[in-house]
């Protein structure tokens, strides 16, 4: 059985996590399979929208330790260098995806799992979905990006209640702290997912990857160098055919019809 899933339809990328046995947990060759996907996502003008989801009742538990050692002791660097080289990885190829990803969380996501879903531009969840900030059990610091990620999400005293009890957070309570875009029925998810990421695919795709970039660093920039990146994305954007046809479309009182150029 094959690890992760692919498929590229209506410039729509399909993702899907396939070790439903486990909770699609990730091995090493997962993970950098899905660094490679992203990587093609971004690089492939054809592709204009990526999902992101799994099969059977868990989105992702986060890294496969199952054969992972624990026993003796570890030389200096060894631990920081495999998640730096891993998971810190896995979650910078999705918020440098230079093409909008959507998390459809269609059950358990957990650790690392819990922060692939959350590094997304947008998250829909199933009624039956959950997320846990798992590593508090096992006596363990987040990784994965998850401190980073969850105070510019919920603001840093609720990501440290979510981190501190590692308590499982149903699909109706992540909507209402603001960590998915909305919940649907666990029947409608795949189906919402596609929809938002046709409407996507049809959108001025340049202009979409630069307002990521611009929002992403937003948290880690002072005003005025929030304002001179505006600026310079505007200048890019200026250049692109679809930035033009917008403008000639409003001109010429026209609907447009964006080609991700």
């Amino acid at each position: 059985m094959t690890e992760v899933t692919h498929a590229v339809g209506g410039q729509v990328s399909a993702i899907t996590l396939n070790r439903p046995e486990a909770l699609n947990a990730l091995t090493p060759g997962g993970r950098e399979l899905l660094i490679e996907l992203l990587a093609q996502a971004s690089a492939d003008p054809d592709v204009r929208a990526v999902v992101l989801t799994g099969t059977g009742r868990g989105f992702c538990t986060g890294a496969d330790l199952r054969g992972a050692s624990t026993a003796g002791p570890r030389l200096p660097g060894v631990v920081a260098r495999t998640l730096r080289l891993g998971a810190q990885r896995l979650i910078a190829a999705v918020l440098d995806c230079e093409k909008p990803v959507i998390a459809a969380v269609n059950g358990t996501a957990a650790g690392l799992g819990a922060h692939l879903a959350l590094a997304c531009d947008l998250v829909l969840a199933a009624e039956s979905a959950r997320f846990i900030e798992v590593f508090v059990r096992r006596g363990l610091v987040p990784d994965g990006g998850g401190a980073y990620l969850l105070p510019r999400l919920v603001g840093p005293h609720r990501a440290k209640e979510l981190m501190f009890f590692g308590d499982a957070v149903s699909a109706a309570e992540a909507e209402r702290l603001g960590l998915v875009n909305r919940v649907v029925p666990d029947g409608e998810l795949d189906k919402t997912a596609h929809e938002w990421a046709a409407r996507l695919a049809t959108g001025p795709t340049r202009a979409l990857a630069l307002t990521k970039q611009l929002v992403n660093a937003s948290f880690d920039s002072d005003r005025a160098t929030a304002f001179a990146a505006e600026a310079a994305a505007q200048e890019i954007n200026m250049t692109t055919q679809d930035a033009q046809e917008g403008v000639r479309s409003f001109v010429e009182r026209r609907s447009l019809e964006f080609k991700g150029r």
